[in-house]
């Protein structure tokens, strides 16, 4: 006698969980338990692509959430192929859906300046110096913690920042930026011998942390949500770069993303934009007052 579904459901479950954490065996019993339940019967040859996509489409599910299902019945069923108690494997026609990339949280550039300015308290030039190279470099946070002195040159406005995978590019730095540096640099960096231009009161190189916590503690004088982040001065780099007519292949130099791909997003940011500027100012735009 052939067994059931049930009974190749635990073999599955059992042959995966040495090389799988606790968690992700429990939520594939789930899923896939949730899935014979809606089934016609209780042998494999119910396990029909009609049948999968009808469960998948009877419950109200997030992309996400769809997709890892899919993943559960996808792994399920090659697992029953590859063992022989299927000939075709009913997932494969199916594809999991398109999950969408958030928008990045950027700023406005009124809310940009309203962080940079917030810059106050025991270390008012550092912080100032930190968010205006954020906002004005568009540089990662673990790059503006790794800057060294000698990576900066003010004089020529330009600053050698170290990226993912170690790798090195030179970015501009706008005026702002280079004078709120060079007063951090003269008036309030304590004497040490770190290389680190940023630093606490000790002389040590400071942390993303650190950062972190300056950042939460000046959007929350500058009157911003609490989504805003060191990353959200980068985004608003990029984006605002974007708006103000700068090239994609530009952007993605000063970023230093690896693929176009990934500065794309910020266009989709631009675009999102207009249409709200659209919506409220065109006596067709959509929006009513």
């Amino acid at each position: 006698m052939k067994p059931t579904l049930a009974d190749l459901l635990n073999e599955f479950l059992g042959q995966m969980a040495p090389g799988r954490s606790g968690h992700t065996v429990r939520a594939y019993r789930s899923d896939l338990t949730q899935l014979l339940k809606s089934l016609s019967g209780p042998r494999a040859n119910s396990l029909t692509t009609t049948a999968i996509r009808d469960w998948l489409r009877r419950r109200s599910l997030t992309p996400v959430t769809r997709a890892r299902k899919l993943s559960a019945v996808k792994s399920f069923c090659k697992y029953l192929r590859q063992a022989g108690h299927i000939e075709h494997d009913p997932t494969h026609p199916l594809e999991a859906p398109i999950r969408r990339k958030p928008l990045p949280n950027d700023l406005t550039p009124e809310q940009a300046a309203s962080l940079v300015e917030a810059a106050v308290g025991t270390t008012p030039l550092r912080d100032r110096a930190m968010l205006e190279l954020l906002y004005g470099a568009g540089i990662r946070a673990s790059e503006l913690i790794g800057i060294n002195i000698g990576d900066l040159d003010l004089q020529e406005r330009r600053l050698k920042v170290m990226g993912k995978g170690s790798k090195q590019r030179f970015v501009a730095i706008g005026e702002p930026a280079a004078e709120a540096v060079a007063e951090y640099l003269s008036r309030e960096r304590p004497t040490t011998e770190s290389r680190a231009l940023f630093v606490n009161s000790s002389g040590e190189r400071l942390s993303t942390r650190t950062l972190q916590r300056v950042v939460a503690r000046r959007r929350a004088l500058a009157g911003l949500s609490s989504t805003v982040t060191p990353h959200s001065l980068r985004h608003s780099f990029a984006t605002h770069m974007l708006s103000g007519g700068a090239d994609l292949k530009t952007v993605q130099q000063l970023l230093g993303h690896e693929n176009l791909a990934t500065t794309q997003i910020y266009t989709h940011v631009s675009v999102e934009r207009l249409r709200e500027v659209v919506a409220k100012s065109h006596p067709r735009g959509g929006k009513r007052t």
